[in-house]
């Protein structure tokens, strides 16, 4: 599999286990937060969202950071955003911040450190497999790629599964347990950035661009805004109306990310083939079929159906909106459509990730007020309606040649 995707000599195995490695110490963390929040420190609806919106500062300000990197290869950022998750984990666990700060405080400033070295990594976690990838092959590159971060956090999260399950069992509670997987989650984390030193360095050695906006992106730009919106209400909230609303305790809340993990690994590999054959247009429209159903389920069950029905359909369309929210890979094979070079690929999707937060942590400190004040339903009611304008958006999106999709141009291929 590895000949066909990947160019010769691209040495791509030390970039994918550090993924899965990685992706193994996220499903031990993300597995926990929520129920970490609620049980823990007792965070309300409204406090989650200001937790939300601190801990995705970082994604707004990732372009800054990036352009602090400008000289860097995207290998060598991949091991710094590594690095620096490892510290928020470390963090996570000893709670050493200094006893000027309460312990909440501490808490959400890990996170943060923790968002920081995830939000460094996430835009050449894209870019490192198109750059890795041969001809034609970027949407496989960057399923199979994906495939094995979901494997890393199907493993995770079965491993907090099978922890909280034998916790209860042998009477070890409280604020420990948590710490227990927070240790896993930094020696894995650690591992992975230890994997990753070994990596070589990305092709791209001319320095990026500080800052970059481009008009030929603009419409890229406008996805990110509405991907954002929508997303973060769903990121942020869903797991926590499953803890608050429908009692889900941290096996369960674990176990549903799980499965999401294990859908995102059965459907990477074939959505990234499906965007290089039938094109990435087809599938940014097509994606939002299913979510507006998928929303209003969500908001709306415990108003349809008897309270363990709804429990049954909340759960149910958690996996579904996991599986639709896959195909956003489709918007950055759109981008290294248009770009002319590696480094004007990562500098346009890092910058579409600071604007994708731009709406995200507006999002995150309002949806938390909105459901205090209003309710789920209008929560997630706006989710549906703007997965709606993300698609007839994505419409009109003008794809040169009639069919032709990523990499059939050769003259537009990254160096």
């Amino acid at each position: 599999m590895w000949k066909n995707i990947y160019r010769p000599g691209a040495k791509a195995g030390h970039f994918l286990y550090a993924l899965a490695l990685s992706g193994i110490g996220y499903g031990l963390y993300r597995g926990i937060q929520d129920n970490y929040l609620a049980e823990v420190f007792r965070i309300s609806r409204f406090e989650r969202g200001l937790v939300e919106f601190c801990r995705e500062v970082p994604g707004l300000l990732v372009i800054l950071i990036l352009a602090g990197m400008y000289r860097f290869s995207e290998s060598r950022i991949f091991k710094i955003g590594s690095a620096v998750m490892l510290a928020g984990l470390l963090g996570l666990f000893s709670g050493a911040a200094g006893p000027w700060l309460s312990a909440k405080v501490q808490m959400i400033l890990f996170m943060v450190i923790y968002s920081a070295g995830e939000h460094i990594v996430m835009p050449v976690k894209s870019t490192i497999p198109l750059e890795l990838a041969r001809q034609g092959q970027g949407g496989a590159s960057l399923g199979l790629s994906g495939a094995l971060s979901h494997l890393g956090h199907i493993t995770g999260y079965a491993m907090v599964t099978v922890l909280f399950f034998i916790f209860a069992r042998t009477g070890f509670g409280g604020t420990p347990r948590f710490k227990a997987v927070f240790a896993a989650a930094a020696v894995l984390t650690g591992a992975a950035a230890a994997v990753a030193l070994g990596m070589g360095e990305t092709k791209g050695k001319k320095p990026r661009r500080r800052f970059y906006f481009h008009r030929k992106f603009s419409k890229y730009y406008m996805l990110e805004i509405f991907y954002g919106a929508r997303k973060q209400i769903f990121l942020t909230f869903a797991p926590y109306v499953l803890i608050l609303h429908y009692g889900a305790d941290t096996s369960i809340i674990s176990l549903l990310m799980g499965i999401c993990a294990l859908c995102g690994f059965a459907v990477s590999p074939f959505l990234g083939k499906l965007i290089d054959r039938a094109g990435y247009k087809a599938v940014m429209v097509g994606d939002t079929l299913l979510l507006v159903l998928v929303c209003l389920f969500y908001g709306f069950a415990h108003r349809i159906f008897p309270p363990a029905a709804a429990y049954t359909v909340v759960c149910v369309n958690y996996v579904l909106d996991s599986i639709i929210s896959l195909a956003s890979m489709a918007s950055n094979v759109y981008v290294k459509d248009l770009a002319e070079s590696q480094e004007e690929l990562t500098a346009t999707v890092s910058t579409g990730i600071s604007v994708n937060h731009l709406i995200s942590i507006l999002i995150a400190l309002s949806g938390g007020w909105l459901w205090e004040k209003t309710g789920i339903e209008v929560l997630f009611s706006l989710s549906a309606l703007l997965g709606i304008v993300n698609s007839l958006y994505a419409a009109t999106i003008k794809v040169k040649g009639g069919k032709r999709h990523e990499n059939s141009d050769p003259r537009r291929l990254c160096p």
